[in-house]
């Protein structure tokens, strides 16, 4: 059963696999986005690890700062960013989990949260169809992303 704990520093060993190519477009490692969370040192951004059971799988990040401001004007959202699933684990339908899970985490830990919102590189169809089938919305709305367009996705708690 996949579930989320906030991260720990014990968990980077675990969170060390390298993405492909493709991959790497898309979405950070964990090393990076902790690295950048460190950098900005606002306190507005939460690594959250994933779980499969026992299973270390995966990594996304919480940020409630100001960069989810382009995606949306409610001050009671998250953006959801550098989400991955350990390689060695993709196709066991963890990531779908996680879309599912995510809502009761954050409605649990950030009780005034009402929104979570996403970016999505057009090119990343595999993730925009699972964001779909797990309740977000993409009403047309697009921004540049380093990698490309991106469709730009919500879901209300």
């Amino acid at each position: 059963m996949v579930h989320l704990k906030f991260f720990v520093s014990k968990d980077l060993a675990g969170l060390s696999y390298v993405l492909d190519e493709r991959q790497s477009l898309y979405t950070s490692t964990a090393a990076q986005a902790l690295e950048r969370i460190e950098e900005r040192g606002d306190g507005l951004a939460f690594p959250v690890s994933v779980f499969d059971d026992a299973v270390l799988a995966g990594f996304l990040v919480l940020d409630f700062g100001a960069d989810k401001f382009d995606i949306t004007d409610n001050p009671n959202s998250v953006l959801l960013r550098s989400l991955s699933i350990n390689p060695e684990l993709q196709g066991k339908g963890i990531g779908k989990s996680v879309m599912f899970v995510i809502d009761e985490f954050v409605k649990k830990y950030f009780l005034t949260c009402d929104e979570i919102v996403l970016a999505v590189n057009q090119n990343n169809t595999l993730a925009y169809e699972i964001y779909l089938k797990t309740g977000y919305v993409y009403d047309g709305r697009i921004r540049d992303g380093r990698s490309g367009p991106q469709f730009l996705m919500y879901k209300k708690l």
